[in-house]
Order: C-alpha cells, then structure tokens, then sequence
C-alpha cells in the first residue's frame, strides 16, 4: 500500500511539475519558478483538497534533492576559479554581503520579528543564486561579456561566504548568540576541517576518479561519484556540521578531476530529477494565507533584495576599479536570491530555532526576485547608459578619475619590487590586526573565566569588563601605532602608483595627499569596526566608556615614548624576519 502510495504522489509531483515547467520554458521565466509554484498547486493548503498523502516520503526526497543541488554547485564552483576571480570580486562580495546582512536584520527587527528570526533573515537575502543568473545571463546572450565575468566571481566568493555562515549559522541555534570568541571558535574549527579535508580530498579524489574512468563505465563512475557525495556528506553530518556543506565540498573536489564533463553529463539526469522535487517540496511549504498575513514583509523583503544587491554590488565592483557602466551592470545582474537562501531558510526550520513564516516569506522573496532578474539583467545596458549620462558632471569626472587610477594601480603593481614592498606592508597588517585579535580575544576569556568561577565579584561585572577592555586596548597600542604607520605608508605608495602627471597635471601632489589621506582614513575606519566586532564581548555599557576612555588616552599619551620605542624595536625584529624570509630560496 505503501509503495503505491509513493508511486501516486511521485506521479502528481512529476506530471504537475512538467506541465508548469512547460509553461514556463513557454514564456521564457526560471523554470524553478514552475517547480515551486507546482509545489503551491498540489500542496496541503490550496484547496478543495490536498493532493499528496505521504508527505514525509517527499521531505525526505526533497533532502536528498539539496544534496544534489547543493553537489551541483561544488562541481561548477572549482578551486581553480578561486585564483582567477581576482580582488575585484572579492571586494564586491564582501563589500556587498554585510549590508544585506545588516539590512535583513534591520528589517525583522523592523517587523518585531526575533532575533534568532532577524539573524537567518540576513543571511536568507545575502547570498545570489548561481543557478538563475546563470540562466538568465544565457538566455539575454550576455553569458560571455567582461561584466558577466565579473559576475561569476562574485558568486564564488559568495559560495565561500554561505559555506562558512552555514556553519556559524548552525552555532548560533545551538547556542542562541554567537560572540566575538565563539565566532572566532566556530570558524576556526570550520577552517581547520576545510583545510584538512580539501587537502586529503584533492590527493585522493581527482586520482581515484581517474583509476574509475579507465573501466569506460558510465554506469561505474556514476556509482562512485555518488559514493563519495553521500559518504562525505554523512562524514560531515557526524562532524557536526550539515549535510549541504558536505555535498558542496565533495562538488568542489570532483570538480578538481580530468574527468569533470563526463561527470557532469552522468549527473544532470540524475541531479534534475531530485532538484525537481526538492522545489516542488519548496512550494509545498507555502502557505497562500500565511503569506497574504505576511503581503507587507514580503513586498519590503524583495525591494530591499533588489534595491540592497543593486547597490551594493554596483558600488562594490565599482571600488574595485570598473567603470560606472560596467558596475550598474553587474549590480542588476545579482538583484536576486536562490539555492542558497534555501538551504540557509530550510536549516533554520529543521533546528526548529525560526519561526514557521520565515521558510515560506523567504521562498516568496525569492520567486518574486528571479522572476524580476531576466528583465533586470535585458535593462541593464539602458539603465547605466542613463545613469552614466544623466549624473552631475563633476561626480562623473571624480568617479572616471577613480577608476583611471584604480588601473594606473594595478598596472604598476606588475612591477617586482613594488609588489614586494606591497606584500610585506599587507602581511605586517594582517600580523598586527593578528596581535590585536588575540588581546582583545584573551580579555573575553578572562572575563569568560572571572564570570564562571568568582561570582561573587558579577554584580560588578561592568567594572571588571570596562578594566579587561581597556587593559587590552592599552597592550595593543605599540601594535595600533605600527598599523597606523603603515596604513599611512600604503596610502602614500597608492597615490604615487596611481596619480601621475598625465592623469592629474599640475594638481597631482594635492590630490595624490588626497588620495593617501583616503586610504589612511579607510584603513582606520575598517580598524575600529574590527576591533569593536572582536570587543563586543567584553565591550562595557556606555557609562563605563565616557569614563574610561579619556583616562585611557591620557595614559597613551603620557606613555607615547615608550610606546614608540616598543613599536621601533618591533618593526626592528619584523624587518629581520622578513628579510630571513627572502634569503630563503621560494620565500616572498
């Protein structure tokens, strides 16, 4: 009885699921949409009556269905793209994903929404979907321009960035926050069992796949394949972190192998199947009332995906030295959200930590974003012709400028010397903000120990956390002055790179002041949030700061020689470290 009964529903999904796909292909929208709509048409709340009777089985297909997925896009992610991406990308993504992820925090807040709501919410609308754009950049003919490049690699490093907030996602519901020690914790465990496993992965994988393929067997190398995505899919799981992040690692190592396109056609049958009924057990979930109750979160939600990505995709590749054209293109290219806001909604609800709408307010956000992307993406060429034309002509000029410079940088970056000099400036940065992690880290878990262990002395916790901060602010200072020195030096070496006298005249000394002043700033700016993202542990109420404060720059004041002298001698022992390391034969 039982086996009928799957064979019954198996047959809806499937029979309804082709028909509004066919549709769909019909009118030239995302076929995902046809999926979950169909889920909508056949699901518990649309009446007279439910068609499906065991839906148990199709959860449990459905999970198999992100699997697939979610291996689908390991193969089509590769580590070799990860070299090739460029910093371009990177300052996109990572210019773009903390403002969604603070604007979907705003919001359900906004909404009176909880925090733990507020917190997936942010992470349901950061991440773009590789799949549709993909689509879409294909169907409009603009898959092989400059921008859709650019495009592709901004969704790599949002892959890399979903990975690893699936796993801080999955701390945060275990412990219900997630402070400056855990996440540091969280992502130290998550980086050393990536390292180890992309490490033995990459010896093992690609060599064995290719002892496989020798046998000629589609049917064998499909088998194996499939081995391999389930099996370290369930490693991961007993790892503590889930299935997902498995399947999408063990894609990225097969992805490594010479056999790569023949896996991909062995798997696309297979992998369309599953990805069918994983959006069709999407649209199930949808609960029509649930989302008219909910019309205005959803209407907000979807305006702030397209209108947050547009920005701050645009302006991130524009920091990245595009043109004002080429980064309003890319901008409305990944005005949406997908596969992975998905998996981010679907864990929430399977740790049972977010509330009911938020899985079906975030699929709705997203049907109604990939339906608006084609006709973005067709738009996008009209759209920053406009805006390129009918801006101020002084912003244009200063905007033009910037990106000229940005060039003029990266050109004279290809010079040896001036790269060494910019890769020793950039480690000793990343060694001091390395310093400064570790002291404000240890004052969170010597208030951590204080708390735990003498409680007597937590009425006055205030106190004790004020004192531990500034006390490792204090310790830090050599360390803040020699950043701050080479924060001015890096801005110095960028003006001189990129303002010569063809591109600023008899103005190039102000602006290139102009422009190392900028850096200097920037640089400074980005110090104090990390620092206060690193304090936020131990970080006193505000009464504490207006008091500790002043005192704390005093003392830094009254201490500046020796501070300065701590900072001499340090630079002192760095430079024999680095110069060790360029006697060494292969050393940078």
């Amino acid at each position: 009885m039982h086996t009928l009964t799957l064979l019954q529903d198996l047959a809806i999904v499937m029979t309804v699921a082709g028909g509004v796909a066919f549709l769909c292909y019909r009118f030239h929208q995302p076929v995902v949409l046809g999926y979950i709509l169909a889920g909508v048409i056949i699901g518990p709340h649309t009446p007279p009556f439910p068609l499906i009777k065991d839906g148990e089985t199709i959860k449990t297909l459905s999970e198999l269905g992100i699997i697939f997925l979610m291996f689908s896009l390991g193969l089509e992610f590769s580590l070799r793209k990860v070299r090739q991406v460029g910093s371009q990308a990177f300052i996109a993504a990572l210019l773009e994903i903390p403002i969604m992820l603070g604007l979907g925090y705003a919001l359900g807040r906004a909404f009176g929404w909880s925090k733990m709501d507020c917190i997936f919410l942010g992470g349901i609308i950061s991440i773009s979907s590789t799949t549709i754009i993909v689509k879409a950049l294909a169907e409009a003919g603009k898959i092989r321009e400059p921008f859709a490049n650019l495009v592709f690699g901004i969704l790599i490093v949002e892959d890399i960035v979903a990975v690893v907030m699936l796993a801080l996602l999955s701390g945060v519901a275990r412990t219900g926050t997630l402070q400056g020690m855990e996440a540091v914790t969280t992502i130290g465990n998550l980086a050393v069992f990536l390292v180890v496993s992309l490490v033995l992965g990459l010896l093992i994988v690609p060599k064995l796949i290719h002892a496989v393929a020798r046998f000629r067997s589609g049917e064998l190398l499909l088998v194996v394949v499939l081995a391999l995505c389930f099996g370290f899919s369930l490693l991961t799981v007993k790892m503590g972190y889930s299935t997902a992040l498995g399947a999408f690692l063990m894609g990225a190592m097969v992805a490594e192998s010479r056999e790569i396109k023949r896996i991909e056609n062995l798997m696309h049958p297979v992998r369309d199947m599953f990805m069918a009924v994983f959006f069709v057990s999407v649209g199930l979930l949808i609960e029509p009332g649930l989302l008219l109750k909910h019309a205005l979160p959803v209407a907000v939600l979807s305006l702030a995906v397209i209108v947050g990505k547009i920005l701050g995709c645009t302006g991130g590749a524009f920091l990245g030295g595009n043109s004002i054209r080429s980064s309003t293109r890319v901008g409305m290219g990944m005005a949406q959200i997908g596969e992975f806001s998905f998996v981010i909604a679907a864990l929430g609800l399977s740790l049972k930590v977010t509330s009911d709408f938020l899985y079906p307010i975030a699929v709705s956000v997203s049907a109604i974003t990939a339906f608006t992307t084609p006709y973005m993406i067709r738009s996008s060429d009209h759209v920053s012709h406009w805006f390129e034309t009918h801006m101020p002509a002084l912003s244009r000029s200063y905007l033009n400028l910037y990106t000229r410079w940005v060039g003029q940088v990266r050109e004279r970056r290809q010079d040896s010397a001036v790269q060494r000099i910019l890769n020793r400036i950039f480690t000793q940065l990343l060694i001091f903000m390395s310093l400064i992690a570790g002291s404000l880290l240890a004052g969170a878990f010597l208030s951590r120990i204080v708390y735990r262990f003498f409680p007597i002395v937590r009425p006055h916790m205030g106190w004790i956390q004020a004192s531990l901060w500034l006390t490792a602010l204090l310790v830090t200072m050599p360390v803040s002055i020699a950043a701050f020195r080479k924060l001015r030096a890096l801005g110095m070496i960028l003006a001189e790179l990129g303002v010569s006298e063809s591109l600023a005249g008899k103005h190039k000394n102000d602006i290139r002041s102009a422009v190392a002043g900028a850096v200097l700033a920037v640089g400074m700016i980005l110090m104090a949030f990390f620092i206060l993202f690193l304090s936020w542990a131990i970080l006193p109420p505000g009464r504490f700061i207006w008091v500790f404060v002043p005192g704390l720059l005093f003392l830094a004041w009254i201490l500046r020689g020796a501070f300065n002298a701590i900072y001499f001698q340090g630079k002192t022992a760095l430079a024999e470290i680095f110069d060790k390391t360029e006697d060494v034969p292969g050393g940078h």
